[in-house]
């Protein structure tokens, strides 16, 4: 089944798929009902449902939804994204209704979002697992976004590139799946993952959040890649006028080159953050 355009109603595997959400370079993710009652005539509340495309519903494809799935399962979190049921080629999952992060219009409401992910990749990391793609698009929110109630906080999504730690140390694949904007050194230099590999990628992703800036501009992959892997923190007060130099302070130690150089967690980082912008 492929399906075409924003807009869709179309029965899959007990489910009436009506909207794309959104599509990446191997599924298209969809908000769908469960059809139930002895006709199919009712419906229950909404979820997402990730279809893999036609051409990428192959044994390496099929293997790498089965383990996003096995992985996401293993996690619970009220900021990571909740799996339900897996099909040879789709899985369904907490549906988020707000959007990402950059949704979110005020500053504090941000940092809330940021240090909700930052607690959740703290108990992933505690888990073995090390997400190894965070973005602003992989953190949605709710869209009645409250920073009191986890029920309707940040979720952080799409555990696709995840490294299960006890089991890649002996069998890694060598496919390096990341984006570029915010991937730490050593992802770029085959290494093992760690805990820090995402407190880099959340870094550089609370930048973009807070100031619309990403550490690192560059006109090809090449040379961003470059820049990841040699090129100094940048100081960012000197471009966002209302930032101070604590900022760069603490952005520095968040985006080091040695992984052992950053902070002993991400939601410490995130504080660090948070206090700097308040001094």
């Amino acid at each position: 089944m492929r399906i075409y355009g924003r807009l869709v109603a179309y029965p899959f595997e007990g489910y009436l798929v009506e909207t794309l959400l959104g599509h990446g370079g191997e599924a298209g993710v969809y908000r769908a009902r469960r059809m139930t009652g002895d006709s199919g005539d009712r419906f229950a509340s909404a979820v997402a449902i990730k279809i893999l495309d036609e051409d990428h519903r192959d044994d390496a494809g099929v293997a790498r939804l089965a383990r996003e799935f096995r992985v996401a399962q293993r996690l619970r979190h009220p900021h990571v994204i909740e799996v339900y049921e897996h099909g040879y080629y789709w899985m369904t999952m907490q549906y988020i209704d707000g959007g990402p992060i950059s949704r979110l219009t005020t500053m504090s409401t941000r940092l809330e979002a940021l240090a909700q992910v930052a607690d959740a990749l703290d108990c992933t990391h505690r888990s073995g697992i090390v997400h190894t793609d965070v973005k602003p698009t992989n953190i949605l929110v709710h869209q009645a976004f409250s920073p009191n109630d986890h029920s309707r906080g940040a979720v952080l999504v799409d555990f696709g590139a995840a490294h299960i730690l006890a089991e890649d140390v002996w069998n890694r694949s060598g496919r390096m799946l990341a984006s570029l904007p915010y991937a730490a050194p050593e992802l770029l230099q085959g290494r093992l993952p760690q805990a820090a590999t995402d407190e880099y990628a959340l870094a550089c992703t609370a930048l973009e959040v807070l100031t619309g800036l990403t550490p690192y501009a560059a006109d090809n992959p090449s040379d961003l890649i470059d820049a990841h892997l040699h090129r100094p923190p940048p100081d960012v007060s000197a471009l966002v006028p209302w930032l101070t130099r604590s900022f760069d302070v603490v952005f520095a130690r968040s985006i080091a080159k040695d992984p052992d150089r950053r902070y002993e967690s991400c939601a410490e980082m995130i504080q660090h953050i948070a206090a700097a912008i308040h001094r």
